[in-house]
């Protein structure tokens, strides 16, 4: 044997080179067959024809990759603890950076990318407007049956629902001043709602502003009160009532009180913005009130928006949010909502759900610490258990996570929920699958004489690494090129992972290796796991085969992949391949926001009432960016509504959809035409007086010209900044207009409607599509061919949903460059076997197609979390997949199907312990998560993932190579084989087995 084994060295080097005389080519030697002496070699010998360059090429890097691990492993056995402490040393220094450390919960930053249209257009829309403001907002029911009936002095009876009942307006109105007298405290400082709020008229009126049905009775118990009685009721809160939603802007109802519907604050109130719950406009019917108050949002200025953090909730009950949710009054039912109560109720979910994600984990690490250890017998039960080496491998999984944040960290990349609750299970299921690979391979493994421990562990590396290394590089590679995505948390995601990913293999070559010859030292010394300090009796140790091993070996592989399963097996994946082909474009595409919220949540009960009662949608801003010439004719026509304006205009096309739009300039020519009684000005001085009337000095008033403004006069600028300066204007104007040119001329401008109600995802992505549609319509209507200006639809949902316009185009591109990757990788790490990595790519593939099935039949819609879960699908479907091929391109049985069946026998096992079992326990408990978003997005795709990836990886896979995978003869890769196995390539139809050596 020996003289035969030098022999076959050097024929081997001799033919390395193969040429076109050669009779062999590409051998390769291992491992003696278990099968056989010691003394003994197996070597199966076949007639030879031509390799191909590629075979050739893969042989050479596969030897590389051989070496290259065996040496590393050896040298890492040799000298443990200096790899021990020099990877200890740089997992600290990378992960100091996570004193660095910032997580991004604001929502824009996390789903809208900074070059989207709608982060630029909402960009644009704050440095010239200022950001929306913050809203505050109560939607209030009564369970009482309190309805009337109103007998007006003419006409038939009208009926007056529950809450409009004098009574519970009274109650509403205490609630409503109670909530306008809440301060709050801010570095020392005490902030009150005035301090806050919207005040449209100051500093001439300096009372906020409330939307609210109160507003018509000046938010007075007084006004609300107030009777005009004959011989019977002539006018009370009623009449009023039906003047104001009738006419919001009057300044005086005609009965004998006068009193005005306009609010204390100098505006109208609406009665779409004020009631709800009614058909039509049978205000009188509304079954619920809404009230708002808006809140200053500040761009820049982090003390004003402290101020207005703080008073909506700080941990006080006389804050808003804590006061309404205490607010204990049987006869109202009240749902409510700030502007911080989605980010709040965010971090909330994430903290409560920190004990289910902890369970989770420790389930899944007394799993792992358990089933590596490969117990003999009782009495070495404490030897054989590797508890402590399980805890390393889940330390190491950690690390590689804790590296990960920390190097990002130091670069200034903020993390994101997504990255926190998602990468430690990406990372797990990876890493954990590999732990299992190396520790068991080493326990089938027999030493062969002469043979030391670091000889034997390099030899086994150099076995498994170049498997591992194909996953682990496959999934980093595919992480990375993920990045590329404009969605901003896929990209930070993609990131991170891909990096944790390459650091936790490169830890497991190193660290773990080096952990795993003192655990065998120890076990072979027959010290107890834990407690290696204690020396036990010698006994003898034996290995055996371990139960799962023996059952997939002798009972699960023979089965799987026998004649008559082999078809079934195909017949029902290709018909689940079927199905979700025939249902993908059925998944649904958005993420209602009340699956973000915990089921214990104030704001679902906002988001019902929200869907129930609104009859308006939220308001939408239509911009004509700085550019357009309001001073000429033409300009003037191609935006006002009024008679004699284009057909097409702005304003037009906007009431087309909209019987509600606001419009500054046909306001403005209302004020400036000759015959109204409001607009007067000094010809000598140019001086203004005011909107009533009254001049602003003794000096008589004469009328504009006739056409003045029309014609473009001087006037424009000078009476347009007067106009935003009188009560009505400025209260509905004076954000609107962007005055430029020392105020005499108009840059960017803002004409305001409402959206129809939205309740559902596709009702705001069509929404949005809509908006756009139309103002794209706008532009091309509005001005010249060479304009350099635009009109573009704001409205502060659409940096939310802007990402669904092209979710599908972002889920394929994401994952067709994924697979791209994986095909590239795994056809350079199989040893350039172009068709084995087609047979991976493919099934992976598959995964991700019964994905969108499953999706579909759990109701789980696409959106940018279950994308991300879709990119870590493919990225552990790799695990599944590529360890199986390996096992079976490197095989020297004879058959496809014996070959399958001896892959799936030694690889099968380690991928069914070290992936779908450790997995399967952590996953049910997410579905005990009080988070719907958890329930739905985590478990349920959790769960699918690992039952897909383990079913197509230990169920199809195998079958799938018995019928399509490479054939021997042209298979030039090493044997795993546990003894030297001599192989030779042949071309296919050419190869014989001549003989057999032992």
């Amino acid at each position: 044997p020996a003289c035969f084994f030098n022999f076959m060295t050097l024929f081997c080097e001799l033919t390395c080179s193969p040429r076109q005389s050669d009779f062999v080519s590409a051998t390769n030697f291992s491992t003696f067959d278990k099968n056989t002496t010691n003394s003994s070699l197996n070597v199966v010998l076949f007639f030879l024809g031509d390799a191909t360059c590629c075979e050739t090429l893969g042989e050479r890097f596969e030897n590389c990759l051989r070496v290259l691990f065996s040496s590393w492993g050896s040298l890492c056995v040799r000298h443990p603890l200096t790899v021990i402490l020099t990877s200890v040393v740089l997992v600290l220094i990378c992960s100091a950076g996570l004193s660095y450390m910032s997580i991004t919960t604001n929502p824009v930053e996390l789903w809208s990318s900074p070059s989207s249209r709608a982060r630029q257009e909402k960009d644009y829309f704050d440095q010239h407007f200022g950001p929306f403001f913050r809203t505050e907002q109560l939607i209030i029911t009564t369970p009482l049956n309190a309805s009337g009936v109103f007998s007006p002095t003419s006409g038939p009876d009208i009926h007056f629902s529950s809450i409009l009942n004098i009574s519970l307006l009274h109650q509403v109105l205490d609630l409503q001043t109670e909530i306008a007298k809440l301060t709050a405290e801010y570095k020392g400082e005490t902030v009150t709602f005035k301090d806050i709020c919207i005040s449209p008229l100051a500093p001439y009126n300096d009372n906020c502003t409330i939307l609210s049905l109160l507003n018509y009775y000046q938010n007075s118990h007084e006004v609300l009160d107030h009777e005009d009685v004959v011989f019977y009721v002539n006018s009370d809160y009623h009449t009023h009532f039906l003047y104001c939603v009738s006419s919001p802007t009057a300044l005086d109802d005609t009965s004998k009180s006068h009193d005005p519907c306009m609010g204390t604050f100098g505006g109208p109130v609406f009665p779409w913005l004020a009631l709800g719950g009614y058909e039509g406009t049978a205000y009188n019917n509304a079954t619920a009130l809404v009230i708002t108050f808006p809140v200053h949002n500040y761009l820049n200025d982090t003390d004003k928006l402290g101020k207005a953090l703080a008073w909506e909730r700080y941990p006080c009950l006389h804050r808003f949010v804590n006061f309404v949710k205490n607010y204990d009054n049987p006869n109202l039912t009240i749902a409510f909502s700030s502007e911080r109560s989605i980010e709040d109720e965010i971090d909330r979910e994430s903290n409560s759900d920190i004990t289910t994600i902890v369970i989770s984990y420790v389930i899944m690490f007394v799993y792992i610490s358990l089933a590596l250890g490969h117990i003999n017998s009782f009495w070495t039960l404490l030897v054989d258990s590797k508890i402590s080496l399980g805890i390393a491998g889940i330390l190491i999984v950690l690390s590689s996570v804790a590296c990960s944040l920390g190097i990002f960290s130091y670069i200034g990349i903020p993390l994101t929920l997504i990255v926190i609750e998602v990468i430690p299970f990406l990372v797990l299921a990876v890493g954990v699958d590999n732990i299992f690979i190396i520790v068991q391979t080493y326990q089938r493994d027999e030493r062969m004489p002469e043979e030391e421990l670091h000889q034997q562990i390099g030899r086994i590396l150099g076995e498994v690494a170049p498997s591992m290394f194909l996953s682990s590089f496959s999934e980093t590679v595919a992480f990375f090129l993920g990045a590329l995505s404009s969605m901003p948390a896929v990209r930070t995601f993609s990131l991170f992972a891909g990096l944790a990913v390459f650091i936790d293999f490169l830890l497991q070559i190193t660290c773990f290796v080096s952990l795993l010859g003192l655990d065998i030292r120890r076990q072979e010394a027959n010290r107890p796991d834990i407690l290696c300090c204690v020396k036990l009796s010698d006994g003898q140790q034996e290995k055996s085969e371990g139960c799962l091993f023996r059952f997939f070996k002798k009972i699960y592989a023979p089965f799987i992949l026998k004649g008559w399963v082999r078809p079934l097996v195909v017949a029902v994946f290709v018909g689940m391949l079927s199905f979700s082909i025939a249902v993908v474009n059925k998944v649904e595409i958005g993420l209602d926001q009340r699956l973000a919220m915990p089921d214990d949540s104030y704001v679902l009960d906002y988001f019902g009432n929200l869907s129930e009662y609104l009859h308006t949608g939220p308001p939408v801003y239509f911009v004509v960016e700085d550019g357009h010439d309001y001073k000429a004719p033409e300009g003037q026509n191609a935006v006002c509504g009024g008679v004699g304006c284009n057909s097409n205009s702005l304003v037009q096309q906007i009431y087309t959809i909209s019987n509600v739009p606001s419009s500054w300039l046909d306001d403005y020519f209302d004020w400036v035409k000759p015959q109204s009684s409001c607009c007067r000005y000094y010809n000598s001085t140019g001086a203004f007086c005011n909107a009533s009337g009254k001049p602003l000095s003794t000096k008589s008033t004469e009328p504009l010209p006739q056409g003045t403004f029309i014609q473009g006069a001087v006037c424009f600028g000078g009476c347009l900044k007067f106009l935003l300066q009188l009560p009505l204007g400025h209260a509905a104007y004076s954000t609107a207009v962007d005055l430029k040119e020392n105020n005499t001329d108009v840059g960017a401008t803002y004409f305001m409607s409402y959206h129809t109600i939205l309740k559902t995802s596709s009702d705001f992505i069509d929404a949005l599509k809509m908006a756009r549609e139309l103002t794209d319509n706008i532009t091309q209507a509005i001005g010249p061919h060479n304009k350099t200006y635009s009109v573009f639809p704001y409205s502060i949902f659409y940096v939310f949903y802007e990402q669904y316009l092209t979710i599908v185009y972002d889920t394929a591109f994401n994952l067709g460059v994924s697979l791209a990757a994986i095909f590239v990788v795994s056809t350079v790490l199989l040893g350039f076997e172009l068709w084995s990595a087609i047979l991976v790519s493919f099934t992976i593939a598959m995964i991700l197609v019964n994905m969108f099935g499953v999706m579909w039949l759990w109701d789980i819609s696409l959106n940018a979390v279950s994308l991300v879960n879709l990119v870590m699908c493919c990225g552990i479907s790799v695990e599944f997949c590529s360890h199986i091929v390996r096992a079976f391109s490197v095989s020297t049985r004879s058959s496809r199907v014996e070959r399958a069946e001896e892959a799936l026998a030694h690889m099968g096992s380690s991928v069914f312990s070290g992936i779908t079992l450790t997995k399967f326990g952590g996953i049910l408990i997410l579905a005990l998560s009080k988070s719907q978003i958890f329930q739905i997005f985590y478990f349920r795709m959790y769960l699918s993932i690992v039952l897909l990836g383990a079913a197509h990886g230990l169920i199809f896979l195998p079958v799938l190579l018995s019928y399509a995978g490479k054939s021997q003869c042209s298979n030039i890769h090493k044997s795993q084989n546990p003894v030297i196995n001599l192989k030779f390539t042949v071309l296919c139809g050419m190869s014989q087995n001549l003989s057999h050596f032992g």
